[in-house]
């Protein structure tokens, strides 16, 4: 049985509000005051709140601007009931955050479609919401004591075989020891890495000073970097064969060691979510005052739904498909990209691989 709050200083129409509510099973009660009401709507956390705009002191307005800035408050649903002359008023309503508004006078059944149609929208996002919080716990709870034991395992391992057996080992023993040591030691550094840069990225982001200094840098080899970063990413998935690179130069507004992660990250997922022997294709295109890096392969594809699902610790079909990582490497480049205006779209489908976009103004 949903809940709803119906606020309105007419108590004829608050009446009528709340008798057709409760004629179809909802629980509704009325309030006579805003500012009175919002303060119900705190207590109780109802599934909707109907508000007049309207009122005389605290008017519907303020109604709104009071639950959108509480945390507790900010996700309920509201609909305006407004009179056919105060178009303007819906419009400005509407601007502020409402979801929906009923023009006065009303019909039950044009009052019940509306209502009908916010809650089952609410429980759509709730659902999906509750859904990704779901997956974002799997992930923590397996993702992250996964890549830190399982470097840090080997580490210890090797460490172990030298302090016991050092004496015993050939040359050739010993340098295939290093190599797993040095290995698994680069794993454990990108994930502490990876870590410490989302941190870094977020804290930024919330400082406008902090935004536009980062913002003062220009990278002038362009082609240079994206050649470089691809090939060493080629040659460390062993695939140097399935590299194709074409890149204009240019000089864009970015950092070159924001630019360079940035492509490390996206490159890296196009090797590491291939198959050896398909190609994954690095180019760089100038087009009037645009230049777009476009990185793209031929692995298994995004689902529509994963690719809005994409942030932090987020990792797809991880129990199917064994990977590294703690899923901040997508998230890492969408945000160093928005933090410089530019702009990354994701294209993909199920076992047709990915095409990353990433645009800048010129």
């Amino acid at each position: 049985m949903a809940n709803i709050i119906a606020i309105d200083d007419n108590p004829s129409v608050l009446d009528t509000v709340v008798n057709i509510l409760e004629a179809v099973g909802y629980s509704a009660k009325g309030i006579l005051n805003g500012g009175v009401g919002v303060q119900v709507v705190r207590d109780r956390l109802p599934d909707l709140v109907i508000c007049d705009i309207k009122m005389p002191g605290f008017d519907g307005y303020d109604v709104l601007r009071e639950l959108r800035l509480d945390p507790a408050t900010a996700s309920i649903p509201v609909i305006f009931l407004t009179a056919q002359s105060e178009r303007d008023d819906m419009r400005a309503g509407m601007e502020l955050g409402a979801d929906d508004y009923i023009t006065k006078p009303f019909s039950a059944r044009e009052l019940l479609a509306a209502v009908n149609t916010q809650l089952e929208k609410h429980k759509a996002i709730a659902t999906r919401y509750e859904s990704t919080l779901r997956l974002l716990r799997k992930n923590i709870m397996y993702a992250l004591p996964h890549e830190l034991r399982t470097p840090l395992g080997g580490i210890l391992g090797y460490a172990g075989v030298l302090e016991l057996d050092a004496d015993s080992l050939s040359p050739d023993d010993l340098r295939q020891i290093g190599d797993r040591l040095v290995k698994a030691g680069k794993r454990l550094h990108r994930v502490l890495e990876n870590y410490l840069v989302y941190a870094q990225i977020e804290i930024m982001a919330s400082d406008p000073a902090e935004v536009a200094a980062l913002r003062n840098h220009i990278t002038s080899k362009v082609d240079k970097l994206i050649g470089d970063v691809a090939q060493a990413k080629a040659e460390e998935a062993h695939r140097s064969g399935d590299l194709q690179v074409n890149v204009d130069n240019v000089a864009l507004q970015i950092a070159e060691h924001d630019l360079n992660k940035i492509l490390n990250e996206l490159i890296d997922n196009a090797f590491k979510f291939s198959q050896p022997g398909t190609p994954v294709q690095v180019n760089g295109v100038r087009e009037e005052r645009r230049y777009t890096i476009s990185i793209r392969d031929y692995g298994r594809g995004m689902t529509k739904d994963q690719i809005g699902q994409i942030g932090a610790y987020m990792q797809f079909e991880r129990v199917m498909h064994e990977q590294q990582g703690l899923g901040l490497g997508l998230i890492i480049a969408k945000r160093l990209s928005e933090l410089h205006n530019a702009e990354l779209i994701i294209k993909s489908k199920p076992n047709h691989g990915v095409e990353v976009k990433l645009t800048f103004a010129i």
